[in-house]
């Protein structure tokens, strides 16, 4: 799962370095994305109870400024993937908390969500779970997909990731960690965890950015991830449209289709 770390690369923050066994661990998987990385560290150093977590943040290879902004707060690795599993795998291949919560790089947990989650925890039956979802900027557009999605997750008990999905360390490691997809990884993981235990949802909102559904059209982005979510539950391809919903390599994620590709790309 972890292909390389250099020791260069990989720096000890606050949220890693004096615990000797943290309760949590925090993955943070990151692909372009330092700016909005630098606000959701910020928002995970108020937190109650944050000092007995590390923070581990996963970043694809291509050079950016994760470094500096997670210097002394999180540890950075680089294992060399650049999907979502591969990040959120190679993270926590490292982690040394009990629970892991996998946090998106654009998320706002609630202010009390280490304690939620250890409070959803106490059932010995349950095995992880995830927030109620909500789109940080305002518009009766966004306001109506969350209700959507809302409706649709409550029946299917399927999270997405940026509902902030947190998992015991040990059954996340069982299941063998999230399977190597381009995408959806965080559908096929949430299945195959309710079939070994219970999974449930915090009823508390983890605020989560809709830069990609105001960058792309809401409704036109709504209805595309609605699209590869049907074609995945009939057990058609979706692999192929991965680069389409992450978006122009050397661009941050979110933005629009028609965002021409950097000079590296």
């Amino acid at each position: 799962m972890v292909d390389h770390v250099p020791g260069s690369l990989a720096r000890q923050g606050a949220g890693a370095g004096p615990l000797l066994t943290p309760r949590w661990s925090i993955v943070i998987p990151t692909r372009h994305d330092a700016d909005a990385l630098a606000r959701t560290l910020d928002w995970l150093g108020a937190l109650p109870d944050v000092e007995r977590a590390e923070i581990i943040v996963a970043a694809a290879p291509e050079p950016d400024a994760t470094e500096r902004v997670a210097e002394g707060r999180a540890r950075v690795i680089r294992p060399g993937g650049s999907t979502r599993a591969e990040l959120m795998n190679a993270g926590a291949g490292l982690a040394r908390g009990e629970v892991l919560f996998f946090l998106h790089a654009d998320s706002f947990p609630p202010e009390r969500a280490l304690a939620l989650i250890d409070g959803a925890l106490t059932d010995p039956r349950v095995l992880g779970g995830a927030f109620e979802h909500l789109f940080d900027e305002p518009g009766w557009s966004l306001r109506a997909i969350t209700w959507i999605n809302r409706a649709r997750y409550r029946i299917t008990r399927n999270w997405y990731g940026d509902q902030g999905i947190f998992v015991r360390a040990d059954a996340f490691r069982a299941l063998g960690g999230y399977r190597e997809l381009r995408l959806l990884e965080d559908v096929d993981f949430s299945r195959r965890l309710k079939q070994h235990g219970r999974s449930v949802l915090v009823r508390v909102p983890l605020r989560t950015s809709g830069r990609r559904f105001t960058a792309r059209g809401p409704w036109r982005t709504f209805f595309f991830c609605w699209w590869l979510v049907a074609r995945f539950t009939l057990g058609l391809d979706t692999e192929r449209y991965a680069e389409r919903w992450r978006g122009p390599a050397g661009h941050a994620p979110g933005s629009a289709w028609n965002a021409r590709r950097g000079a590296s790309a």
